[in-house]
């Protein structure tokens, strides 16, 4: 090696010889021998010094830096090889590999660090430039900083950070580089400089130009495309090859860079390299994916972002005069409203409200156009038809035409208004016309709706009516719904208008957080469903189009990259809005068509499409080339085209309303067919690919060009002969876009890699070709696990700087839409599979479902759950069908709680800007209910109906859990949720079917039963209520029984339960008498309170607790302390004992508080309910007098309670706080109403307050002695939670784990059910204030549960691992804690000789007993 600086690897500055070996220079392998080198300034080169600075800014402490030393290091395996100490055991190795002739230089970066967050700060120096540039070829992850520096993260490897970098220009003569440590904002320098690393110099096989192989073959592949795609003899295809390679090396000799040709060739994107056509069958395709072993809580992601409430006006809403005027005509007019829209007249409005007296239609026209209007209008007995109105009909001063009529709208005023308004009113007797189509003359223009007709629809049969008005706007961001109404009549004009408007927005959007960005995908969706107009024949090119989508889609991916708390909604509206930067699809769109005509010799109507195409593209197009490859298919049947297009809603009017139309019919010759088939079926690829940006995902939807359904298919035709471009076509697409591969081409032109995604892990490709080659298979299973494994590969990429992430992104959008694609065509292979299977593929949706969804962490619990499951099946465990259906309830309740996420989010928007742009209100209404059915939600439900009555039979569980077995007679009324009515009385015995029960609702008056598909605990407030009440309560698990009970509202049916089961008949009116509670329905129990008095004690300890002074909770708590095996724990308890609430209200501290306690009562008393919240927020504000505080203190210490005050003065405030909300439960809306319902003086109830010291419990429980189902006294039935009982005895969703124990057999407990519970709740070592009314000592009066416990500290809800669960997974440790809980249970009854209802907890394996009464 010759001792001159192109050979040096670095230049250094120099330093003192002691503080290195061999004063810092490199070791020479082939001559052994040491190399000065020069020095260099330590100042930055280029633009340094400005990044130095800037990056100074961004830490939250001044930026370290720290410069190295060197030490002398020889590796043999590389040419030169350089070691730095950068700071204390941190060192620097740089490598560069030796050169073949042609090939790139290879430096080779490793730090020896702990620090997982660094980066190599670099830019490429070439002969007499001062300033770094860029290079394409850049190792994965790089980003570009400032557009002056790439930024490339070190890939961790044990100890060590590594980085490769490769550089192909052989213009670049050096590197300069930092290593900048991100987490703690450290940079380490050279000196204070840079460290500069010196290329080798190449040695090229041509003496002029050496030009790489892969810029030859795209530069042959782009003149084969201009050429028109022919197909070449291997002679030509040889000259080509050689012509592509000239062209190259003339460019190379008038002075441009490779890196400048690359960019040209490849239109600014970077890496292109030539690969082989990937064989149509790669190695996986003959078996299966053997999948990675992965932890599946990888895939958790957990965001605590929430929505944010915009600062909205209290101000009216200014209505337009329109507006104004529909308003006014909806106060006036009584009859129903069959339809009502505001069309957008550019500045301009037009009202159309039709409405629907008695055996007539009425329409309201009326618009703010100016004078003189005329309404030029027929009538239709079919849909869109132009008929002539009766003259019977005709408004005054009516002209009949031909075939239509004309009106003059009348000029009023409006009050308040100083715009005048044109209006009409148009009377049609009779049921014979289903509309008015019409067009308006104003002035000497004709007024259309975006180039149609209007047309007023008759009947609701298919779409309701708009809303009256847009509402307030809360729970939206509605400042930019407001934006983006006033912009849609410029967003209309065309795609291109849209895209960039949408992108304007996108700052504001990302501003406002998920209801922002829910206000984007809201008006995308509109515009995707055709609820917006397309194009108003606004001549845009495809290009242009492309151009904006693309601008919009990396506005996206910037989103996506730095808010990962949005990925969800922002992959939903990319799915929305397509990929753009289809590379120069809107000229291949053109370009194509000419090709195909010149090589096939046809003109006539395949010219005027090509004119059509020139101007715009739509999904008109994709079915024009459909009906194009029926019609030859069917040996040019020219029926069959018209059929294809009239199917998908294409008539010949409309080819001829194109702005360019087509007038022709296709007359294609025979020895044309081959030719056209096969040019036509690559040519619907092309424009698969620019249809993306239109796709839709409404199932069952008919737009008016084509429908889409939940499985992401992209064009669906009506036409069941049309093939579907479906979402295997659009997998096809991403994959190619990232993997750079075109199919087309012959011979060498085959399988050019253009632009690939770098960074794809290692065996990525094959694995996308064997899903390809999959993608169609009737057995479905082995693809599932294909594209599963492929979104696993691709998931840690979607979290790391990529230049091409919105790539990867769309690939793995069409990844999920296959995997739903495969599902819904997999039903049939799960027709009659066996339980197993049906299980599995349940867990490949959930899994796919927890890859598409952020917070998933109750998705990835169910999906161990159903692991779990498959793996009890599997070892022939008889409790595998019970645990399964556990997890297939969990797994319900992770889907409605989907849906009620996207509901909360996202249908407030659709509701404000579906009224402001006047979409349907079907479309709206359901706006939600199809997001969700879009994705893998839908599949997965069902996929769970199917297995649940499987696993029912399997587990003996029947159709029915019969919670209260009361016999019942009455009519069948349908509700969506008990909480709706709990507080109504029927006046008919009445049998409620309530969608939604929670567990804390009342059962209304005149209900005899409840039957529900939810799953409410059997220990639950409600399950209490109506066993104590007499009603019959079960919830019934078969949708189809359920179904037909639904059917019968309005009828009698006669309710015969079982233990397991509800038999259920319709009787006639007579019948009504015999019913067993019919005579029950309005009666009250007879029942006082007792008033209690103050004692004049403000605390007392549990020896002192007397009838007088505090409830039966408190008693029977202080009865059982001492009288129960030492093995059965019961906490410490003190109380603040009845009448003082009282007592502090009265005291003079809080007359205003009394004061206005008062009021507020009286207005209660007046039937005014909306009271009681504010009787609660009143008693929170009582001061505590300083006796009561001295008084509790006293006894809480000398019960060897903690005293909250200890920990400052902060926490007693906490502990006052939960006192004031117990106290204030006596006015809740449950508890209140209940008292109403049998007729006890609200007044007299009052409040004691149990202070017992909280438990931190494993497990909570809830114990009837007698088991309430059945009534058998001789097995006790209990529930257990994970956490704390409020999950039990509150509305949280899911079942506890339930079990039954003979009292003669206490060491073998049988579990009923598993637990289905998502959420758990745990507290830190605290106090809790327990509500103890003298309500719940009343016989016959469930009072218990009514009133709140409140904990001085707030519970923390964690998600729950079942499968983790030593209760659920270890039979031993389950018969144990199972079994001692019943034992705990049976000594209280034993002790009070009567069935009792207690509550306790497990800590640590130990029982605490918290509270016992009676059972009701």
């Amino acid at each position: 090696m010759s001792n001159t600086i192109g050979k040096n690897l670095l230049h250094q500055s120099r330093i003192n010889s002691s503080s290195c070996i061999g004063r810092n220079s490199f070791f020479h392998p082939q001559a052994n021998s040491l190399t000065h080198k020069l020095p260099i300034s330590g100042d930055f080169r280029g633009t340094r010094l400005i990044v130095q600075k800037n990056l100074l800014r961004m830490g939250k402490q001044r930026a370290v830096t720290v410069s190295p030393q060197a030490v002398l290091a020889a590796d043999p395996s590389s040419e030169l090889t350089q070691k730095f100490k950068l700071d204390g055991n941190v060192e620097l190795q740089v490598d560069v590999g030796p050169l073949t002739p042609g090939s790139a230089s290879v430096v080779n970066i490793k730090v020896r660090s702990n620090s997982d967050s660094l980066f190599l700060h670099w830019g490429a120096i070439k002969s007499q430039k001062e300033k770094w540039i860029l290079p394409d070829r850049r190792p994965v992850g790089t980003m570009v900083y400032m557009d002056n520096a790439l930024r490339s993260p070190f890939v961790k490897s044990g100890s060590n950070a590594i980085l490769r970098v490769e550089i192909d220009d052989p213009a670049i003569q050096a590197l300069e580089f930092l290593v900048f440590d991100e987490a703690q904002n450290k940079w380490y320098k050279y000196n204070g400089g840079n460290f500069y690393i010196t290329l080798p110099m190449r040695e090229s096989r041509n003496p002029k130009f050496s030009v790489p192989e892969d810029l030859v073959q795209i530069q042959a592949y782009l003149r084969w495309e201009r050429k028109g795609k022919q197909n070449y003899t291997p002679e030509v295809e040889k000259k080509e090859f050689e012509e592509a390679r000239k062209e190259l090396q003339v460019q190379l000799e008038k002075g441009a860079s490779l890196d400048e040709i690359r960019r040209k060739i490849t239109k600014g994107e970077i890496q292109s390299s030539v690969a082989k056509q990937p064989s149509k069958k790669s190695h996986l395709a003959e078996g299966r994916i053997q999948r990675k072993e992965r932890d599946v809580m990888q895939l958790c992601t957990n965001f605590s972002s929430s929505p944010i409430e915009e600062n909205i006006p209290s101000e009216p809403q200014v209505l337009s005069p329109i507006q104004h005027f529909a308003r006014a005509k909806e106060e006036q007019i009584d009859e129903p409203v069959l339809n009502r829209k505001i069309y957008k007249l550019a500045d301009k409005e037009l009202l159309v409200l039709v409405t629907k007296p008695s055996g007539k239609k009425k329409i309201y026209l009326a618009t703010d156009l100016p004078e003189p209007v005329v309404l030029h209008w027929a009538l239709s007995k079919n849909p869109g038809e132009w008929a002539v109105p009766p003259s019977t009909v005709l408004p005054p001063d009516s002209v009949s035409l031909d075939n239509a009529a004309e009106t003059k709208f009348v000029t009023m005023s409006l009050d308040d208004q100083p715009c005048k308004v044109r209006s009409l009113e148009i009377t049609i007797e009779g049921e014979d016309f289903v509309g008015m189509p019409f067009v308006i003359v104003s002035g000497e223009s004709w007024v259309k709706n975006s180039g149609s007709d209007f047309y007023a629809e008759f009947n609701t049969s298919s779409q309701e009516v708009q809303t009256k008005d847009a509402g307030d706007g809360i729970g939206t961001s509605k400042s930019l719904l407001d934006k983006i109404a006033e912009l849609e009549s410029e967003a209309q004009k065309s795609f291109m208008h849209r895209f960039n408007i949408a992108a304007d927005l996108m700052e504001q959007a990302t501003n406002g957080r998920e209801l922002g960005l829910a206000a984007i995908l809201v008006w995308m969706r509109f515009m995707a469903t055709r609820q917006l107009i397309w194009n108003k024949n606004y001549n845009v090119k495809p290009r242009e189009i492309s151009k904006a989508q693309e601008r919009l889609t990396d506005l996206l991916q910037s989103v996506y990259r730095s808010c990962p708390q949005y990925r969800e909604i922002l992959r939903m509206i990319m799915s929305t809005v397509g990929r753009g930067g289809e590379g120069d699809v809107g000229q291949r769109i053109r370009d194509e068509i000419l090709v195909i005509q010149r090589n096939n010799d046809c003109g006539g109507m395949m010219e005027e499409w090509h004119q059509k195409l020139h101007n715009n593209t739509s999904p008109d197009d994709v079915v024009i080339c459909q009906a194009l490859i029926e019609y030859i298919k069917s040996d040019l049947d020219i029926g069959v085209y018209w059929k294809t297009l009239n199917e998908n809603g294409i008539t010949k009017e409309r080819l001829l309303s194109y702005d360019r139309g087509i007038h022709s019919e296709p007359n294609f010759r025979r020895d044309q067919k081959d030719g056209l088939l096969h040019d036509l079926g690559n040519y619907m690829r092309t424009l698969k690919v620019r249809a993306i940006i239109q796709k839709d995902y409404y199932r069952g939807a008919y737009l008016q060009l084509v429908i889409v359904n939940s499985s992401n298919t992209i064009f669906f035709f009506r036409n069941s002969q049309v093939q579907a471009v479906h979402s295997g076509a659009d997998l096809e697409s991403a994959v190619a876009n990232c993997m750079g591969y075109s199919t087309e081409g012959e011979g060498f032109m085959v399988g050019v890699k253009i632009n690939p995604v770098s960074g794809l892990p290692s065996g990525f490709p094959e694995l996308l070709q064997f899903v390809l080659a999959h993608i169609e298979d009737k057995n479905v299973e082995i693809l599932l696990e294909g594209l599963l494994e492929a979104r696993d590969e691709l998931r840690p990429l979607l979290s790391q700087p990529n230049d091409r992430l919105k790539d990867l992104i769309f690939l793995d959008i069409a990844l999920d839409s296959a995997v739903r694609t495969a599902i819904e065509r997999g039903y049939e292979e799960l027709s009659n599979a066996s339980p197993e299977k049906t299980m599995y593929f349940i867990s490949l949706v959930v899994e796919n479902l927890a890859l598409s969804v952020d917070n998933n962490e109750d998705l990835i619990y169910c999906l161990k759950g159903w692991n779990l499951a498959i793996s009890m099946l599997k070892s022939k465990n008889d409790q595998w069908a019970l645990f399964a259906k556990s997890v297939l309830d969990r797994t319900r309740l992770a889907l409605a709680s989907k849906a009620e996420s996207y509901h909360q989010l996202l249908q407030p928007s659709a509701e404000y800007l579906g009224a402001l742009l006047g979409v349907d209100l079907w479309a709206v209404n359901i706006f939600t209910e199809e997001i969700t059915r879009a994705g893998s939600a839908a599949a997965l439900s069902s996929l769970v109906n199917r297995l649940d009555p499987i696993l029912r039979q399997t587990a003996h569980l029947g159709s029915w859990q019969v919670i209260s077995p009361v016999e019942a007679i009455g009519y069948v009324v349908v509700v969506d949720e008990l909480l709706s009515v709990q507080n109504k009385s029927y006046s008919k015995p009445t049998i409620l079917v309530a969608k939604s029960v929670k567990g804390e609702e009342e059962i209304p008056d005149g209900a005899v039963a409840v039957l529900t598909p939810d799953m409410p605990d059997v220990l639950s407030h409600v399950s209490v209520r109506a066993r104590n009440s007499k009603v019959c309560f079960a919830t019934c698990f078969d949708t189809h029984i359920l179904a037909e009970i639904q059917a019968k509202e309005g009828k009698l049916l006669r309710l015969k339960p079982t233990s397991a089961d509800v038999v259920y008949s319709e009787v006639k009116e007579g019948d009504l008498g015999s019913s067993t509670n019919s005579n029950e329905v309005s009666s009250a129990p007879s029942m006082a309170l007792v008033k209690k008095q103050f004692a004049g004690r403000y605390a007392i300890s549990s020896e002192e607790f007397t009838s007088e002074m505090v409830g039966a909770k408190s008693r029977n708590i202080a009865h059982i302390k001492g009288r129960l095996p030492s093995w059965v724990n019961i906490p410490t308890s003190v109380a603040l004992p009845f009448g003082v609430f009282e007592t502090v209200l009265s005291d003079n501290a809080n007359q205003a508080v009394a004061a206005n306690l008062q009021i507020l009562k009286q207005k209660l008393d007046k039937g005014d309910f909306s009271a009681l919240g504010e009787i609660r927020n009143t008693v929170l504000e009582l001061s505590a007098p300083p006796q009561l505080v001295k008084e509790l203190k006293e006894k809480m210490q000398s019960s060897g309670m903690p005293w909250p005050g200890d920990e400052g003065a902060q926490r007693w405030e906490q502990a006052w706080v939960a006192i004031k909300k117990v106290w204030a439960s006596k006015w809740n809306e449950r508890a209140y109403f209940s008292t109403r319902k049998v007729k006890l003086d609200h007044d007299y109830l009052c409040m004691a307050v149990l202070v017992q010291e909280i438990i931190n419990a494993d497990y909570a429980f809830v114990i009837h002695t007698t088991n309430p189902s059945s009534g058998d006294s001789s097995e006790i039935y209990a529930e257990v939670v994970k956490g704390l009982g409020e999950t039990l005895v509150g509305a949280y969703p899911g079942r506890a784990l339930s079990f039954i124990c003979k009292k003669n057999d206490l060491n073998s407990p049988q579990v009923l059910g598993y637990p289905s519970k998502p959420i758990g709740l745990f507290i830190r070592r605290s106090i809790i204030f327990r509500s103890d009314s003298n309500g719940e000592d009343l016989e016959g009066y469930a009072g218990a549960g009514l009133y709140d416990s409140v904990p001085m500290d707030e519970e923390e809800e964690v998600v729950l691992d079942y499968t983790s669960d030593a209760l659920i997974i270890d039979g031993k440790f389950r018969n144990s804690i199972l079994s001692d809980i019943a034992r705990a249970g049976n000594a209280i009854e034993d002790l009070y000789g009567s069935a009792q209802d207690i509550e306790g907890v497990v800590k640590d394996g130990k029982i605490y007993v918290v509270q016992t009464r009676p059972q009701v």
